[in-house]
């Protein structure tokens, strides 16, 4: 059999497989409870009204929903996320400053490609979102942490950092962050960090990448405005996605950013596809002109907050003492970092054993840190398996601990 790996690119040697999506392959076994995905409930899905919007939309535009679209997506649900944005208090949004992307992995990888050159910088979250991670070091960069604190990333110690990195001449590409319900720690950036976050982008002259794919998943009534409502110089490339809030299947997610770097992300998009999934674009659109979306998203929390209240319980009950876990509210993950003696990583084949499963701390950290915590997930599994796998998984701690 042919050796091919001599013809492989520099950067497809370079590319690492993301360790969520391998972990989720292992989890498939039916007798393992897992809290390792980001995925929502498949109870939460509105099958039926999906069923009949799809039905309408063949009948009133079958031709066209099924058709290739444009590369920045279908103008109807452009305009009926521009109007969202504009609820939610961003500025001056239209639909020219829209791109529909075939889910927000997509979007990340577009504005890896067109900002990243090999051996640039970028500042993420320490930790961050391992998907976000990945997409950027595709293009062969250095990223460089900022330790989150109980309230999103640490603004001080991110301006430090800009200003040592300028001191050494080097001069990273942008900064991306998880503002609200961050994944995979659960915190949220107030409002006044926000500000502070804009004004430290302005006077270093760099883009903001927000990612917010949880924002709308809030348990505990507190809203705050995404960090592109402050932004008065269109350095904001905000991105969400209907993944969470609706279906992850319809692979549909969207970006809001100024017309210039709209267009560019466009060009750069059509490199990878020619148009997201038309029909879904059309479904997502329908669904919220019917008033669908805000209902079903209240629905979706009903559903999620009592699993986030009994994890929060379950934790409190088997984790031994001296864990730490602050309460998310939102979203769809805890962040628990354990006592000093374990490692995660080397636990996770231990915990295998007794059929329970998670992400260990250190795929979310560029700085190899992170070997005392693990990402659990409460949206997916049933109340009675997340009892039952917290129990697993504190009797596989202990066990590690002595």
């Amino acid at each position: 059999m042919s050796n091919l790996s001599r013809l492989y690119s520099d950067r497809a040697g370079k590319m690492r497989k993301s360790e969520i999506r391998e972990l989720l392959k292992v989890a498939q076994d039916p007798e393992i409870i897992s809290f390792a995905g980001g995925l929502p409930s498949p109870q939460s899905f509105p099958l039926t009204e999906l069923e009949e919007i799809s039905a309408e939309v063949l009948k009133e535009n079958g031709p066209t929903a099924l058709q290739y679209g444009t590369t920045e997506g279908v103008l109807q649900l452009r305009e009926d996320i521009a109007r969202q944005s504009k609820k939610e208090g961003m500025k001056d949004v239209s639909a020219e400053n829209i791109i529909i992307t075939s889910g927000s992995q997509q979007a990340l990888d577009v504005v890896g490609k067109m900002f990243l050159n090999p051996g640039d910088l970028a500042i993420v979250e320490l930790p961050s979102y391992l998907g976000g991670l990945n997409a950027f070091r595709a293009y062969e960069c250095n990223l460089a942490g900022v330790p989150l604190v109980d309230d999103g990333m640490d603004v001080d110690a991110l301006d430090e950092k800009l200003k040592c990195l300028k001191k050494d001449g080097l001069e990273p590409k942008f900064i991306y962050v998880v503002p609200t319900y961050q994944n995979p720690a659960g915190v949220v950036m107030p409002e006044k960090k926000r500000k502070k976050l804009i004004d430290v982008a302005n006077e270093y002259d760099l883009l903001v990448v927000e990612d917010d794919p949880y924002g709308k998943l809030n348990y505990d009534g507190h809203h705050v405005k995404p960090i592109k409502a402050f932004d008065d110089e269109d350095r904001v490339i905000y991105m969400s996605t209907f993944s969470k809030i609706l279906a992850p299947g319809f692979r549909l997610a969207w970006t809001v950013a100024s017309e210039e770097l709209t267009r560019k992300m466009m060009i750069c998009k059509q490199a990878v596809d020619l148009c997201t999934n038309t029909f879904s674009q059309y479904i997502a659109s329908e669904f919220m002109r019917r008033g669908s979306l805000d209902l079903h998203i209240m629905k979706i929390t009903e559903m999620y907050k009592p699993k986030r209240d009994l994890m929060m319980a379950e934790l409190k009950q088997h984790m031994p003492n001296g864990y730490k876990c602050n309460e998310p509210g939102g979203g769809m993950f805890a962040w628990v970092t354990l006592p000093e003696g374990i490692d995660t990583e080397i636990m996770f084949l231990d915990a295998l054993k007794e059929k329970v499963a998670y992400v260990h701390g250190k795929a979310f950290c560029v700085d190899g840190t992170g070997g005392r915590s693990m990402r659990l997930n409460f949206s997916y599994a049933d109340p009675s398996l997340i009892s039952d796998g917290v129990e697993r998984l504190g009797r596989v701690i202990k066990r590690n601990l002595k």
